[in-house]
């Protein structure tokens, strides 16, 4: 697959099949992973593959709790006010998230990204090699048509789930991934205008269009 095309199609898919994803295939993905750039080529991160049912169903309900409570405080819901397309397209992402939150253990494999980050308080840019290596991650599973999104949620609860994928001291997970093929069709992500995103040299200031500062 031509690369821009896995870029501008590599959409959040939450609801997944139960079908196995066979042993090569998520070899190429996590080798595609450790691809990416590594500060001081440190390489300082794991990846752990979750098939296991029983291990699968404890994370889910974990997860799935905290998916509630985090509805429950208005996460994801567009003001009253918003016009009614806003609207609709927020509540189809919401069902989407409450989809992967009920069926999570139902996706054939996980990956946890893990990153060690030492025994100082994590920061913002702590183990943040990782991330480049999820993108990869996560491109090349497009590319094989295996659906992906990156989430959060049982972070609520990260000394447990640690705990329960035995991760030693001094490392941490960056995100969990459900990998499955998609129910959904591919396409383009509606995306704000990359003018809209986009400043020179200051905050506030546009880098595009014809207000920006050309000098």
């Amino acid at each position: 697959m031509e690369l821009f095309e896995a870029m501008y199609t590599l959409r959040s898919m939450r609801r997944l099949k139960p079908d196995p994803i066979p042993d090569e295939q998520i070899r190429t993905i996590l080798d595609a992973a450790i691809r990416a750039a590594s500060g001081g080529n440190q390489q300082s991160w794991a990846f752990i593959v979750v098939r296991d049912r029983a291990v699968k169903d404890e994370i889910a309900a974990i997860y799935l709790e905290g998916w509630r409570a985090l509805k429950a405080s208005g996460y994801g819901q567009a003001p009253p006010d918003a016009p009614e397309e806003e609207r609709r397209r927020q509540g189809r992402v919401l069902r989407s998230a409450e989809h992967l939150a009920e069926h999570l253990a139902d996706a054939p494999v996980w990956i946890f990204p893990c990153a060690r980050i030492g025994s100082q308080p994590p920061t913002l840019t702590s183990g943040s090699s990782i991330y480049p290596a999820v993108q990869n991650l996560m491109l090349a599973a497009r590319a094989l048509g295996i659906g992906t999104t990156l989430t959060t949620i049982y972070r609520r609860e990260n000394a447990r789930v640690s705990a329960l994928l035995g991760l030693p001291e001094g490392w941490d997970t960056a995100a969990l991934i459900p990998l499955g093929y998609p129910e959904g069709k591919w396409g383009t992500a509606a995306r704000q205008p990359v003018e809209t995103v986009t400043y020179g040299e200051r905050f506030g200031q546009p880098f595009f269009g014809p207000t920006a500062d050309s000098d």
